[in-house]
């Protein structure tokens, strides 16, 4: 399957390639540094309406506010 590069706007089978989405080691780096530059963002925090299948949420774990530690997802 055939793909655009995020950072290059070439196509090819990238997610062949072990750099997938991008085309080279490269283009990677260069998208990683435009997030450390903030450069990209996220634009609002995720909530359960981003996700179409919000039953997925119910299997992550919760983070206890006081320990900081991972525990069993509430029922």
């Amino acid at each position: 399957m055939k793909v655009v590069c995020p950072t290059c706007r070439r196509r090819g089978a990238w997610f062949e390639d072990r750099f997938g989405p991008f085309c080279s080691e490269r283009c990677k780096l260069v998208d990683l540094g435009k997030w450390f530059n903030a450069e990209h963002v996220i634009s609002e925090p995720l909530s359960a309406d981003h996700f179409e299948d919000s039953e997925l949420l119910d299997s992550i774990p919760e983070v206890d506010g006081e320990s900081g530690e991972f525990g069993r997802p509430s029922s």
